[in-house]
Protein backbone atom coordinates (compact mmCIF):
# COMPACT_ATOMS: atom_id res chain seq x y z
CA UNK A 1 0.00 0.00 0.00
CA UNK A 2 1.38 3.39 -0.96
CA UNK A 3 0.40 6.94 -1.77
CA UNK A 4 0.66 7.86 -5.44
CA UNK A 5 3.19 10.48 -6.47
CA UNK A 6 1.49 12.89 -8.83
CA UNK A 7 2.39 15.85 -11.02
CA UNK A 8 2.11 19.45 -10.06
CA UNK A 9 -1.62 20.35 -10.36
CA UNK A 10 -3.76 20.57 -12.27
CA UNK A 11 -4.33 16.91 -13.04
CA UNK A 12 -7.33 14.59 -12.86
CA UNK A 13 -8.60 11.99 -10.42
CA UNK A 14 -10.99 9.18 -11.34
CA UNK A 15 -12.70 7.95 -8.18
CA UNK A 16 -14.24 4.48 -8.46
CA UNK A 17 -16.39 3.57 -5.45
CA UNK A 18 -17.85 0.07 -5.48
CA UNK A 19 -19.87 -2.47 -3.57
CA UNK A 20 -18.75 -6.03 -4.25
CA UNK A 21 -20.86 -9.14 -4.59
CA UNK A 22 -19.75 -12.44 -3.03
CA UNK A 23 -18.27 -13.63 -6.36
CA UNK A 24 -14.48 -13.96 -6.06
CA UNK A 25 -13.63 -16.00 -9.17
CA UNK A 26 -11.29 -14.03 -11.40
CA UNK A 27 -11.62 -10.75 -9.49
CA UNK A 28 -8.15 -10.46 -7.93
CA UNK A 29 -6.41 -11.46 -11.16
CA UNK A 30 -8.43 -9.01 -13.24
CA UNK A 31 -7.90 -6.17 -10.75
CA UNK A 32 -4.14 -6.76 -10.83
CA UNK A 33 -4.19 -6.93 -14.63
CA UNK A 34 -6.14 -3.66 -14.89
CA UNK A 35 -3.69 -1.90 -12.57
CA UNK A 36 -0.75 -3.15 -14.63
CA UNK A 37 -2.44 -2.21 -17.90
CA UNK A 38 -3.47 1.26 -16.66
CA UNK A 39 0.06 1.96 -15.43
CA UNK A 40 1.32 1.61 -19.01
CA UNK A 41 -1.23 4.02 -20.47
CA UNK A 42 0.03 7.44 -21.59
CA UNK A 43 -1.01 10.01 -19.00
CA UNK A 44 -1.34 7.60 -16.07
CA UNK A 45 0.11 9.15 -12.90
CA UNK A 46 -0.69 6.66 -10.15
CA UNK A 47 -3.30 4.72 -8.23
CA UNK A 48 -4.50 4.34 -4.65
CA UNK A 49 -6.97 1.66 -3.60
CA UNK A 50 -8.56 0.46 -0.37
CA UNK A 51 -11.22 -2.11 0.40
CA UNK A 52 -12.98 -2.99 3.61
CA UNK A 53 -15.49 -5.76 3.28
CA UNK A 54 -17.76 -5.09 0.32
CA UNK A 55 -16.90 -1.38 0.01
CA UNK A 56 -13.93 -0.37 -2.13
CA UNK A 57 -12.53 2.96 -3.26
CA UNK A 58 -9.93 3.24 -6.00
CA UNK A 59 -8.56 6.57 -7.14
CA UNK A 60 -6.51 6.73 -10.33
CA UNK A 61 -4.67 9.88 -11.33
CA UNK A 62 -4.30 11.11 -14.90
CA UNK A 63 -2.58 13.99 -16.65
CA UNK A 64 -5.57 14.90 -18.85
CA UNK A 65 -9.18 14.17 -19.70
CA UNK A 66 -7.94 12.74 -23.01
CA UNK A 67 -5.85 10.16 -21.13
CA UNK A 68 -8.92 9.18 -19.10
CA UNK A 69 -11.01 8.79 -22.27
CA UNK A 70 -8.31 6.64 -23.89
CA UNK A 71 -8.21 4.37 -20.82
CA UNK A 72 -12.00 4.10 -20.78
CA UNK A 73 -11.89 3.04 -24.46
CA UNK A 74 -9.25 0.31 -23.95
CA UNK A 75 -10.84 -2.96 -25.10
CA UNK A 76 -9.43 -5.10 -22.29
CA UNK A 77 -10.61 -2.51 -19.77
CA UNK A 78 -14.07 -2.54 -21.36
CA UNK A 79 -14.21 -6.35 -21.06
CA UNK A 80 -13.26 -6.11 -17.37
CA UNK A 81 -15.97 -3.49 -16.84
CA UNK A 82 -18.57 -5.78 -18.41
CA UNK A 83 -17.48 -8.68 -16.20
CA UNK A 84 -17.63 -6.36 -13.19
CA UNK A 85 -21.24 -5.46 -13.95
CA UNK A 86 -22.07 -9.12 -14.59
CA UNK A 87 -20.41 -10.73 -11.58
CA UNK A 88 -18.31 -8.65 -9.16
CA UNK A 89 -20.21 -5.46 -8.34
CA UNK A 90 -23.69 -4.88 -6.98
CA UNK A 91 -23.16 -1.15 -7.40
CA UNK A 92 -20.45 1.31 -8.39
CA UNK A 93 -20.06 5.02 -8.96
CA UNK A 94 -17.39 6.77 -11.04
CA UNK A 95 -16.48 10.38 -10.38
CA UNK A 96 -13.97 12.43 -12.37
CA UNK A 97 -12.45 15.47 -10.71
CA UNK A 98 -9.86 18.05 -11.66
CA UNK A 99 -7.29 18.42 -8.89
CA UNK A 100 -6.43 22.09 -8.45
CA UNK A 101 -4.26 21.82 -5.36
CA UNK A 102 -2.49 19.11 -3.42
CA UNK A 103 -0.17 19.04 -0.45
CA UNK A 104 1.05 16.42 1.94
CA UNK A 105 3.23 15.41 4.81
CA UNK A 106 6.14 13.02 4.88
CA UNK A 107 8.02 12.30 8.10
CA UNK A 108 11.14 13.84 6.55
CA UNK A 109 9.59 16.80 4.74
CA UNK A 110 6.41 18.72 3.95
CA UNK A 111 5.45 18.67 0.29
CA UNK A 112 3.63 21.68 -1.22
CA UNK A 113 2.76 22.19 -4.84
Amino acid sequence: MSIADTLRPPYYAVIFTSLRTDVEEGYAETAARMEALASRQPGFLGLESVREGALGITVSYWSSEEAIRDWRRDLEHQAAQAEGRRAWYSRYQVRVARVERDYGFHADETVRR
